[in-house]
């Protein structure tokens, strides 16, 4: 019978797992077993904290909905999501950044021009530029799928209750033959993250603030191109330098500037836009 104590433990742990000798599931199971294992005894964890962890997992799950999840945000406001980001970026490509807890993957599908404020208050912008490869060749069908805050900011699936709906300010678009994408909406306005959970009792208990720079949300696609999970950012903006989920890169802040000029740019819009803003996504091909 083997002698398991605190500092045989771990290795017992790892050989009760049969995985599968050198593979990536094995390496990490083990670096998170080892991980584990020494910053409990590091920090010499009592019985009282380790059921506080637990009891706040629990509470993350159960507050936890398809259109709110609770871990995602955890994730977020530890600097998690955005280190995960960080290492996945492809040389020549657009940096990621937050994926966030309100995303739905069947938002509605629009129209190059389209319109997403429906007569929402709040300045209304356009919102154009071109996705294109490392190389800078524009790739025509790209799927552009976004997602935000209204001018106060609060997503529209946080009001359901109020009559919006969640697929509000939501729109997928196809870039055309010269790799374009465009359309109108409103300009955001900076958010607190979701502070009535778990997640928000820990950013209290460390004396945290939990606001947001305003945004946009982008997922990028293109056939044989690493999709990218993004974020665009304003130049100046509130909170730009102390964003709550660290999702802010220098690369990802666009200016917003007058709609001077705007019929130059020769597209067919829904809206008359007060402002633009002009951002191209760069994807690397995939491999």
């Amino acid at each position: 019978m083997p002698d398991i104590n605190q500092f045989t433990i771990t290795q017992a742990v790892k050989d009760s797992f049969r995985t599968e000798p050198g593979s990536r599931f094995e390496k990490l199971l083990h670096g998170l077993i080892d991980h584990l294992h020494d910053y409990t005894r590091e920090m010499n964890l009592t019985h009282e904290e380790w059921m506080g962890v637990l009891n706040f997992l629990y509470d993350c799950g159960q507050i936890s909905t398809p259109e709110r999840h609770e871990y995602i945000l955890l994730s977020d406001v530890l600097g998690f999501s955005a280190l995960v980001d960080m290492i996945n970026t492809r040389g020549g490509a657009t940096e990621g950044s937050n994926l966030g807890p309100f995303y739905l993957d069947n938002a509605p599908r629009m129209k190059l021009g389209a319109d997403l404020g429906d007569g929402r208050e709040g300045a209304k912008v356009l919102v154009h530029g071109k996705v294109t490869d490392i190389l800078h060749k524009p790739l025509p069908g790209a799927v552009v799928d976004t997602w935000q805050a209204d001018s106060s900011g609060t997503y529209p699936i946080q009001e359901q209750e109020h009559g919006q709906d969640k697929y509000d300010l939501r729109g997928i678009f196809t870039t055309d033959d010269e790799g374009r994408y465009y359309y109108t909406t409103v300009l955001p306005k900076p958010y607190t993250v979701p502070y009535d959970g778990p997640v928000g009792k820990l950013l209290r208990a460390g004396d945290r603030h939990a606001w947001r720079a305003a945004h946009l949300h982008y997922i990028v696609r293109a056939p044989g191109m690493r999709s990218i999970t993004t974020e665009v950012f304003f130049e100046n903006a509130e909170y730009i330098d102390a964003d709550a989920v660290f999702g802010v890169r220098n690369s990802l802040v666009a200016k917003v500037k007058p709609a001077k000029d705007i019929e130059g740019l020769g597209f067919e819009l829904d809206g008359k836009p007060d402002a633009l803003i002009e951002y191209d996504f760069v994807l690397a091909p995939q491999g």
